[in-house]
């Protein structure tokens, strides 16, 4: 069976490379969308702890819903603005999925940086602007980044789930595979969802080194 898989990897080497960067595509739109969202929520959270039980209590009840259920449940609400079926529906459920990570992790990495430096940065004269910008985030980079890297990779799997209305991506040899009760396609899209998962989180870890400021990566 081995045999038969790599042999159809080879055979539809093209149509999966398209696949493949259409997952791919997928992931990183919705990711970006949740960081440009989440990692300001964090920080915003970070100076009212009140709030922060509420939005991260509401953002870990988004994650207990299944994939396929919150997929089902975006189909009818994107079409009744236009939306429906396709590419909108799985990267809004991404979104979602990708905030409980992203935030909890900002929040967790604001929240603990130490009082003593930012009474520090405060008598250098800094603004709270300045100190967030040129002291926090800089300190906060590795916790933040390990959220982005665990939203990424866990919703590689989402979107293979997301075949199933249409969004495309490698999921569709997983579902032809089981419509078509062919056991090679069926391994061939787990196998490629495994390697793309192991691709994007060294990608993203190397991003994350490179990002820490220097004194911070030697301790790592």
């Amino acid at each position: 069976m081995i045999t038969d898989t790599l042999q159809f990897l080879l055979d539809n080497r093209e149509l999966i490379l398209g696949r493949g960067l259409e997952h791919l595509l997928l992931v990183c739109v919705a990711v970006l969308m949740a960081v440009l969202v989440g990692v300001p929520l964090g920080m915003l959270i970070s100076r009212y702890p009140a709030a922060a039980r509420w939005v991260l209590s509401t953002a870990t009840v988004v994650m207990t819903v299944p994939p396929a259920a919150l997929l089902t449940l975006m189909v009818p609400l994107l079409g009744m603005v236009g939306g429906g079926l396709g590419y909108a529906p799985a990267i809004l459920a991404v979104l979602l999925y990708s905030l409980l990570p992203i935030v909890r992790n900002t929040y967790i990495a604001i929240s603990t940086v130490a009082p003593a430096l930012r009474e520090s940065a405060a008598g250098l004269g800094m603004t709270p602007g300045e100190q967030l910008r040129l002291v926090e985030i800089p300190l906060a980079i590795p916790v933040i980044m390990a959220g982005i890297r665990i939203a990424a990779v866990y919703n590689i799997g989402t979107v293979a789930v997301a075949a199933y209305i249409g969004a495309g991506g490698l999921g569709v040899l997983v579902s032809r595979g089981l419509a078509q009760n062919d056991l090679r396609q069926l391994l061939a899209g787990a196998l490629l969802l495994g390697l793309l998962a192991v691709l994007v989180d060294v990608a993203l870890g190397r991003l994350q080194r490179s990002l820490t400021p220097e004194g911070l990566r030697s301790q790592r």
